[in-house]
């Protein structure tokens, strides 16, 4: 049984469950959106009047996620006492919550209208689930029309969670929705209080703007909304940075990464996505009109400038590795026909280099086309044998230091790209 039809399996059992201890049971959220547009739903979510210490009592296994809330998780299922939501002083957190008996109240304090339909568990078929769907805000409408609007006053919901403008850039994104002009009016007059949020929250929402779908249109919303030069203001700095037209007939730096992120593959990793995003950030800084538009030492500007970006996001280091040495060595494919053969190898034992190749092909076809150099080195990898492109390391730096030789920073000897040669023997 697959994954989704465990999750919908379980939610069904506690639904019953609920329903013959007297209790209101409905699906609620995102799983019910993604049924109404014929989509496999990830995960779903229940909606009940029954409190949390209830639930406790019914389901020993239940944990306490946000019991203050009233949510709690039940065999990988959410379930969430409907609650009516009063004053948030924080943009995140309620100050306090009141239980309620009725599911229109709980619906009433949600984000957008296509997240706050209620269905039965029972109704899952497709699509004969859709006239049973109970809609309170117009959220049915809303999905015909392909529109992402704000339930009641946008500036209230708003300010309740700062968070929830960079989420309707996400959904309108990633299903190809227009967003309400009301909402949009909203975004744009309170993007200043994204500030507020937690680079953590603000982090996972880019992520998933970049890898969700449709990136480009994700980035242009961002751009319009003004929540980009208030997260990522050096990307907005792309926008009318000419490049020399014999290289880039496309366009300016800005049009040239949006070509890029709209070639990028289904659901691509996000250090690659975020490589595309940040592979040329270091070119405004460097502009400079000389026999042509030259960046020279764009490169170099634009690690520092990347790294700093995915610091402030709080990018775990593993990513902020991977997506530097995109950044870094995204210019080397130029070369490659003139490299030695030792150079090449070092090359295509970069981690994840069929990321750098991905990068380098969405690079070429958004510019120049010209992908000779891409079908050069994607060969060379696909032939290359992987103990070639992997040997097994014959001598390791802790190998040295265990036989003597004194190393500066240890930390060193975790750096894939440790240079081996620091290490100084002891004087005899």
């Amino acid at each position: 049984m697959s994954h989704n039809n465990t999750a919908r399996q379980r939610a069904l059992e506690i639904a019953e469950t609920l329903h013959a201890n007297g209790y209101q049971a409905w699906l609620v959220g995102g799983c019910v959106r993604d049924m109404v547009l014929g989509r496999e739903p990830q995960d779903y979510d229940i909606s009940t009047d029954a409190i949390p210490a209830r639930l406790i009592e019914l389901f020993p296994r239940a944990e306490l996620v946000g019991a203050q809330f009233g949510v709690v998780l039940i065999d990988g299922v959410e379930v969430a006492t409907f609650r009516s939501d009063h004053s948030y002083r924080d943009g995140r957190h309620p100050d306090s919550v009141v239980f309620e008996k009725d599911p229109k109240e709980d619906v009433l304090r949600r984000d957008f209208t296509i997240n706050a339909l209620l269905l039965d568990p029972g109704s899952t078929g497709l699509p004969a689930c859709v006239p049973q769907v109970v809609d309170y805000v117009g959220g049915l409408d809303d999905l015909r029309n392909k529109v992402i609007r704000a339930i009641g006053d946008p500036e209230r919901r708003f300010q309740e969670d700062h968070l929830r403008m960079l989420r309707a850039i996400r959904f309108a994104a990633r299903f190809g929705f227009d967003i309400d002009p009301g909402t949009m009016a909203a975004i744009q007059k309170l993007h200043e209080n994204i500030r507020r949020v937690s680079s953590e929250r603000v982090r996972e929402e880019i992520v998933r703007i970049l890898t969700e779908g449709h990136a480009r249109r994700g980035l242009e919303l961002l751009d319009a909304s003004g929540l980009l030069v208030e997260i990522m203001p050096e990307i907005a700095a792309l926008k009318g940075v000419q490049q020399p037209p014999e290289f880039h007939p496309e366009g300016d730096v800005w049009v040239h990464t949006m070509m890029m992120l709209d070639a990028l593959p289904e659901r691509p990793p996000a250090t690659l996505a975020l490589g595309v995003l940040l592979h040329d950030v270091g070119k405004p800084p460097t502009f400079r009109m000389a026999d042509r538009i030259r960046f020279d030492g764009h490169v170099e500007a634009g690690v520092k400038i990347a790294e700093d970006i995915l610091k402030r996001l709080k990018f775990s280091n593993d990513d902020l590795d991977q997506v530097l040495a995109l950044v870094a060595n995204h210019m080397r494919f130029a070369g490659v026909m003139q490299m030695r053969e030792s150079t090449i190898k070092r090359f295509l034992r970069l981690p994840k280099f069929e990321e750098h190749l991905e990068l380098h092909r969405i690079d070429c076809l958004s510019s120049s086309g010209n992908l000779e150099n891409y079908e050069f080195m994607k060969q060379r990898f696909e032939q290359s044998p992987p103990e070639d492109v992997r040997p097994p390391r014959l001598l390791t730096g802790r190998d040295l230091i265990a036989a003597g030789a004194p190393v500066s920073n240890p930390q060193d000897l975790s750096n894939p790209s440790f240079d081996l040669s620091s290490l100084q023997p002891r004087d005899a």
